[in-house]
């Protein structure tokens, strides 16, 4: 099996075409079609088209748009201000209390938006500003925002968690279960992080003391439906109350409920169209994502890629944990210049039938590229949650880039912890799973 420079010219066109400014989505169809209509014309156009819409024709990607419109509710219902005040509560006596409240509610709010850019978005407008009044640097405050963003969508339901379960047919409970000791353990490692600098810097904390055990059980409970909601998803899959993407419709329904009539913040009139198009907008991006990379693997497959690098790999190491280190270094590279969903669905059945023959653990091997790919999004030169935070705080990139590497560095400790000790991934889907079976 061998590979011809003509074979691989749609793999470099989407790199040029994407480095051109062409949207990633544009440029994996386009050099898709490029290869089937003027490189390798045995095979019809009309088969490429009818691979973009099987790609939708999926059950299990109803989860997409039901968790996104359930993120937005929660905005809208005041069920992530209740998060908010849960965190400033239990931070707000620490040094550098505002960025800390940025990590935790990053982590918090994984059960939320599950999207690293939307959490960048909400949080450059609602906590940056802040930061900024109580002394804090511009470019600082952009750079816990977009690295604690990194986080959001290894805590379910985050949407790549969804993405990863559908290429790898594994389970969505299983790989929700499996997120939450990656992303807590990324959380506390930003928070160490903040703990040190803002010593440094001396920053300010936003209270005096840690408040006293009676306002933090009061706070609990008046935030306890947004506590709850990530938890109780993955209790209802596990006790077969419903399926995944039944969950979805059952999460939109519950944020529903306590947005209106429990936090009374949540208006049909005034909100509705707003989450209508907040979820058009958000699914829509993330499907023609994966559509795309759905099409564009089709045209890996056809030239025998996934079984060519396959034989590389295996002709270099057979040691397990060596293979990960080169995922590591693929994946951190591939996450600097693509969207997380995007670098997922190209790279996971390339690797994963290598990490499942080295007796790698598939969820392990999913939460290792997801949280890559995560760290490479707040990487120069086209990190997705850099671009975003920036883009709306107005801070330069020069001025991120000098914040943001020890939050980098942090993340990379926990991904060696992780590369290197599956049981950290594996203990709560086997704790909730038992060892074998979903």
């Amino acid at each position: 099996m061998t590979l011809t420079f003509v074979s691989i010219i749609p793999i470099i066109l989407v790199f040029l075409l994407y480095f051109l400014g062409m949207p990633i989505v544009y440029s994996l169809f386009g050099s898709t079609f490029f290869y089937f209509m003027f490189i390798d014309t045995t095979s019809h156009p009309w088969l490429i088209l009818q691979k973009v819409m099987n790609s939708t024709q999926s059950f299990s990607m109803l989860a997409i748009p039901f968790f996104i419109m359930s993120g937005s509710v929660m905005n809208f219902g005041g069920i992530s201000d209740k998060l908010m005040d849960f965190c400033e509560l239990l931070t707000g006596h620490m040094k550098g209390g505002l960025a800390q409240v940025n990590v935790l509610l990053s982590m918090l709010m994984g059960g939320c938006s599950g999207s690293a850019n939307a959490d960048c978005a909400m949080q450059s407008k609602m906590l940056v500003p802040e930061m900024e009044k109580r002394g804090y640097s511009k470019a600082f405050s952009a750079a816990i925002t977009a690295a604690s963003s990194a986080a959001t969508p290894v805590i379910p339901p985050g949407v790549n968690l969804i993405i990863f379960t559908l290429i790898a047919q594994a389970s969505l409970g299983r790989t929700f279960a499996a997120g939450y000791v990656p992303g807590i353990l990324m959380s506390i490692s930003m928070m160490i992080t903040v703990v040190i600098i803002a010593h440094k810097r001396n920053y300010p904390t936003t209270r005096d003391n840690f408040p006293h055990i009676t306002a933090i059980l009061k706070q609990a409970l008046s935030s306890f439906w947004g506590l709850f909601f990530p938890f109780g998803i993955i209790l209802g899959m596990r006790f077969g109350m419903f399926t995944p993407s039944e969950g979805g419709a059952v999460a939109v329904l519950y944020c529903f409920i306590i947005g209106r009539l429990v936090y009374k913040k949540l208006s049909f009139r005034q909100h509705f169209i707003p989450i209508i198009l907040d979820t058009i907008a958000g699914t829509s991006s993330v499907v023609l994502i994966m559509v795309s990379a759905s099409v564009f693997g089709q045209y890996l497959t056809w030239i025998n890629l996934p079984k060519i690098v396959a034989a590389s790999i295996l002709s270099v190491t057979s040691n397990k944990y060596i293979f990960l280190l080169l995922c590591n270094v693929v994946l951190l590279v591939l996450g600097m210049f693509l969207e997380g969903g995007a670098a997922l669905m190209i790279i996971t059945p390339l690797l994963l039938p290598v990490a499942l023959t080295l007796g790698i653990d598939v969820y392990h091997f999913g939460l290792v590229a997801i949280c890559n790919i995560m760290i490479g999004g707040i990487t120069p030169p086209f990190g997705s949650m850099m671009f975003t935070t920036c883009g709306i705080t107005g801070c330069s990139i020069s001025e991120f880039l000098k914040e943001v590497w020890p939050f980098i560095l942090c993340l990379f400790i926990v991904l060696i912890m992780l590369t290197f000790c599956p049981w950290l991934i594996t203990c709560v889907p086997n704790l909730i799973y038992g060892v074998t079976g979903a």
